[in-house]
């Protein structure tokens, strides 16, 4: 009976799908409390100072204003008394604490925020707010940051930190080779722009007791932040998170503008919302760092790496060090024996980065898998052939086996489809009409990461088995991949399945980010419904022996009742067994093997690129891309499609476009909007094609799920710009690649 309802790796729709495209999902923007204030946040016009004063007089007197907070009147915060904050930081320095001195640090940010009763006075009356500075000489260019580098804290503390300096064999061996070459690649700043805006509502139920409404990857970090930054018991505080219009790292860290709707909902004691506007999405809730890399390599005539070294330097700010994996990429993906990282960070007058999508290693692999490009082609050797030489069939960086890798798997189901035998080894040869055409890879990999996940599984009488998990879903399909998990396990068709997610009073989950989440709770689901089908075994055992006697294996869930596989007389319906709503009620906790420390677990992409570039105008457009990924077993391939093919899209965004620039004469940003900051739309985008090894990894858990999300993007934007360099023979090192670039 379960073969028959196999649900694993079908291309199932997403269960949520048709409560999205109706509108009747509710968003944090969206839900309407009695008494319901709104708030507007007023930032700061200059970069580097302090505010002298600021006259709220105008603001207060607004039609429906309701409060004016600044530093001079804020509540009380029994955190940051502490010198406590919510979120602790990535490494060292102190999270910013709103409205606690009269200190700015960056442009924007916020120093006052006003309350009305409408969202448009609020705005209103937020535009009379007016602030005197002292303002100070500030810096905000990466090119004089870069020179000032330092190595973070965390690497001088602990030499074993993953952002420690790193070596094997000679350190900058490249550098006495006959063979070897020497490259500077920039990225810039790019920022996260999912459909849904930062937003939160904040309400007080009693003066102990707090529920958000927000907008987080994770309902339980940020009840646990915001229940240390208000010294209430964490039973105290909920956290609701059910639906999430897309999230590429912003959520994982707890930010001002929550602590500032607290404050108003306090000040006020009403419930409060505020959402932030696009332009303050550039400066209030991360962005992944402007990010100056160098590569040195060594290599043989026959095409053996000698030699890697790996320089980095990531933007940060001055009041927080925020650190990220860009050169972890070059430890491990190939087999050198000379190989040594650098990784510095250049503290300037902005606010914090955060994760966003292949935090880290998308950065990396642009200037490691351009490297690789530009090697083979020193060489006169393929790329991919280039790569193949180079194959680590272990990890260089520790020895481990790896759990799982099939990387050549990929590479051959990748270059079938993109056509790669069609690519001319000499660039700038082939043309389609006036467009010349080339054809480039890139190579990604990210951890396959598990934590500690509870889930609780109970059937109702009605046969429906509820699973409830406090992790949320932004935007993978997490609530459709739980279903199929439960309705494999149990052998029922997934109507029979309802998952509850988004709610930090269910149980405890992991943050949704690192790729981590199917591995994650996927797990604790699948336990979980077996933990209850051995329940309801034990439950029916009372009143019929042969359920006493039976495996827990031959146990079937059908139709409302409970059969035996070996023995179709055995019955139990589910209204008997389940008399009170606990009686079949489990609640798992799964969490990762000590086995697992044996292996390196990595899930691996590599993506093709076609492009056309029009040499008069030098507009690129990416005519095909072919994604592959080894990343284990796929639970629903129609959904992992989608998290590979938008991946896709914003590595296209991150090759072409996506940059956001700061005239540092004032240290503020002129592409503040969506006008100004190009993001990839339909006219940028092919038709992505998707393709998955599909080979379970037995070591990460037992559904043999690896991860998808980074990988997805890491190794696309090194795609195109090296495939840009096949068409034209002009080497780009600095994205975006604009038209400017080519010309």
């Amino acid at each position: 009976m379960k073969a028959q309802n196999k649900q694993i790796g079908t291309p199932m729709n997403r269960v949520d799908g048709r409560l999205k495209v109706t509108g009747a999902a509710t968003y944090s923007a969206e839900y309407q409390l009695p008494g319901l204030a709104y708030a507007v946040l007023v930032g700061s016009t200059i970069a580097r100072g302090r505010v002298s004063s600021i006259d709220t007089r105008a603001a207060e007197r607004a039609p429906g204003a309701l409060a004016v907070i600044t530093h001079f009147n804020a509540p009380k915060v029994p955190g940051f008394a502490k010198g406590q904050n919510p979120s602790q930081p990535p490494t060292a320095g102190q999270p910013l604490q709103v409205f606690q001195d009269d200190k700015v640090r960056f442009n924007d940010q916020p120093i006052a925020v006003v309350v009305a009763d409408t969202y448009e006075r609020a705005r209103f009356a937020a535009g009379l707010v007016k602030a005197q500075y002292v303002q100070e000489k500030h810096q905000t260019d990466m090119t004089v940051g870069t020179r000032q580098a330092f190595q973070p804290t965390q690497a001088r503390k602990n030499p074993k930190s993953p952002v420690a300096d790193y070596q094997r064999g000679r350190a900058d061996a490249y550098q006495t080779a006959p063979i070897k070459l020497e490259a500077e690649y920039i990225i810039p700043t790019e920022v996260h722009h999912p459909i849904e805006l930062q937003a939160v509502t904040a309400h007080w139920e009693a003066p102990d007791r707090l529920t958000l409404y927000d907008k987080t990857q994770g309902t339980i970090r940020t009840r646990n932040d915001f229940a240390k930054e208000w010294n209430l018991p964490e039973a105290n505080v909920k956290v609701i998170a059910t639906f999430v219009g897309g999230a590429f790292g912003n959520g994982l860290h707890s930010w001002p503008h929550e602590s500032a709707a607290i404050m108003a909902a306090k000040q006020v004691n009403r419930p409060v919302k505020l959402v932030l506007s696009r332009e303050q999405m550039f400066t209030m809730v991360g962005y992944r760092p402007y990010t100056w890399q160098k590569i040195g390599m060594s290599a043989t005539p026959d095409g053996k790496i000698t030699a890697l070294t790996h320089e980095a330097t990531g933007q940060t700010s001055t009041y927080e060090e925020f650190t990220e994996s860009t050169v972890q990429q070059s430890r491990m993906m190939y087999a050198a024996p000379n190989v040594n990282t650098r990784y510095r960070l250049a503290a300037l007058d902005v606010s914090t980065p955060i994760w966003m999508r292949g935090p880290g290693e998308a950065t990396g692999a642009f200037a490691l898998e351009s490297a690789m490009d530009e090697m083979a082609h020193q060489l006169r050797l393929d790329p991919l052939e280039f790569r193949l030489r180079n194959y680590a069939d272990q990890d260089p960086e520790n020895g481990r086996p790896w759990s799982t890798k099939f990387l050549k798997e990929c590479y051959q189901m990748g270059a079938e489809r993109i056509g790669w035998s069609k690519r001319p080894l000499t660039p700038g040869t082939l043309r389609d009409g006036d467009w010349l055409v080339g054809y480039g890879m890139g190579v990604g990999t990210f951890g396959a990461h598990r934590s500690k996940a509870q889930t609780s599984a109970r059937l109702l009488p009605t046969g429906t088995v509820l699973l409830q998990c406090a992790t949320t879903d932004i935007g993978p399909g997490t609530g459709t991949a739980m279903t199929q998990i439960a309705a494999d396990t149990l052998g029922l068709p997934p109507e029979k399945i309802r998952f509850e997610l988004g709610n930090s009073q269910f149980p405890t989950a992991p943050t949704q980010g690192g790729s981590s989440t199917v591995n994650s709770v996927g797990a604790a689901v699948q336990e979980a419904c077996l933990a209850l089908r051995d329940k309801l075994r034990q439950l029916a055992a009372a009143s019929n022996s042969a359920f006493a006697v039976a495996q827990k294996e031959d146990v079937v869930l059908a139709d409302g009742y409970l059969a035996l596989t070996g023995n179709p007389a055995a019955r139990a319906n589910y209204a008997d067994l389940v008399r009170q709503p606990d009686d079949a009620l489990v609640t798992v906790e799964s969490k990762p093997s000590e086995e697992q420390k044996k292996y390196s677990m990595y899930s691996f992409s590599v993506h093709f690129a076609k492009v056309r570039v029009q040499p008069l105008t030098g507009e690129v457009r990416v005519s095909k891309l072919v994604s592959c990924a080894d990343a284990g077993t796929i639970v629903n391939l129609k959904t992992a499609a989608n998290q590979m093919k938008g991946g896709a899209v914003g590595g296209i965004g991150m090759a072409l476009m996506e940059a956001a620039t700061i005239d540092n004469r004032f240290g503020r940003y002129i592409t503040k909007d969506l006008a100004d900051y190009h993001v990839p739309v339909h006219a940028d985008a092919p038709a992505v094609e998707v393709l998955f090894v599909n080979q379970p990894d037995p070591h990460v858990n037992a559904l043999g799920t690896k991860g998808i999300g980074e990988i997805a993007i890491i190794g696309v934007a090194p795609a195109i710009a090296n495939a840009v360099f096949n068409a034209t023979g002009k080497r780009i090192r600095e994205l975006p690649i604009t038209p400017d670039k080519l010309i």
